[in-house]
């Protein structure tokens, strides 16, 4: 079964993201990072290149040619992810493809809005029988 992790109080969702996936690839795993649009998945790639002050973390989008060699992929389309490792959706909604990943990260900002969206995904796995970990990060953030 997915396990799926919450990342909470979080000040910038974006930055959030690439430091997770770039952690995820420091121990050697891979992750396929959902975005909700083309634009936003040209945002991370973007942030992806400069995030990291001490290395590069390969990535690419999930259509490259490279995307099965490549340890973190970008899309904004369900069912590109060349891996089921690790999932990490930026979407407001549930991810349709979830139960196929090792494991879910979820990314809550501060914002009211992101939070109400982010009880409604909550609930959708918490009512199919998923275990859910929560991690507050406003106290680690600096």
């Amino acid at each position: 079964m997915t396990q799926i992790d919450f990342y909470t109080h979080v000040s910038d969702k974006w930055h959030t993201a690439c430091r997770l996936a770039a952690k995820a690839y420091a121990r050697g795993l891979r992750v396929a990072v959902l975005c909700p649009d083309a634009e936003s998945a040209q945002k991370i790639d973007r942030m992806l290149w400069t995030v990291a002050s001490t290395g590069f973390i390969p990535h690419c989008h999930a259509k490259h040619e490279l995307a099965a060699r490549t340890p973190i992929t970008i899309t904004h389309n369900d069912g590109e992810a060349p891996h089921d490792e690790i999932l990490l959706n930026l979407r407001d909604d549930w991810p349709p493809i979830f139960s196929r990943f090792q494991r879910l990260i979820e990314i809550v900002s501060t914002d009211d809005n992101d939070r109400a969206r982010a009880r409604n995904r909550f609930k959708f796995y918490r009512d199919r029988g998923y275990e859910i970990r929560s991690h507050d990060l406003s106290k680690t953030e600096s």
